[in-house]
């Protein structure tokens, strides 16, 4: 599905908070990127996009909870690729980081968006590899207007009544 975002009124006035992982970073950066030229496309100037690289997975939910909490952006999301790396249980570190995530917003009330994703299985061939760039393009899009549109809930959430 190939469709452009509904312009955000005041788009060039928000504020956005970008969190890559730097883990597969060549794989996540598409998502950033992707997600950069949606909300382009959506009215919303690059330079009203911070971005904010952490080691890992792992460190996100703490650099939302510190950027929500500054009340500096409308919305935060946070990108990541999260393998079984065969030393630990993926699923340990993807619930972990997802339910930070998920706790940031509803402690702080900025809303976060999650571009993290837990594949079952990666291996870094030129197959799977190519297949997650491809992907992380696809959910870079949709997660920009996800946000787009959380925003704009938000903000007739919070207008006064006429």
């Amino acid at each position: 599905m190939n469709q452009t975002p509904t312009p955000l009124p005041n788009g060039n006035r928000l504020r956005v908070a970008v969190i890559c992982a730097s883990w597969h970073q060549d794989i996540v950066h598409q998502a950033r990127d992707a997600l950069l030229a949606e909300f382009e496309r959506g009215g919303v100037p690059p330079g009203r996009v911070d971005l904010f690289d952490v080691p890992g997975a792992f460190e996100l939910p703490l650099c939302a909870r510190k950027l929500a909490r500054s009340r500096r952006y409308d919305a935060i999301v946070a990108c990541a690729l999260v393998v079984n790396g065969g030393i630990y249980r993926h699923e340990f570190v993807s619930s972990a980081v997802i339910d930070g995530l998920m706790r940031v917003q509803l402690d702080t009330e900025v809303p976060v968006l999650s571009a993290v994703l837990t594949p079952r299985d990666f291996h870094e061939h030129d197959d799977h590899l190519a297949f997650f760039k491809q992907h992380f393009v696809k959910k870079g899009t949709e997660v920009a207007r996800a946000c787009l549109q959380t925003i704009a809930l938000h903000r007739g959430l919070e207008a006064p009544a006429g």
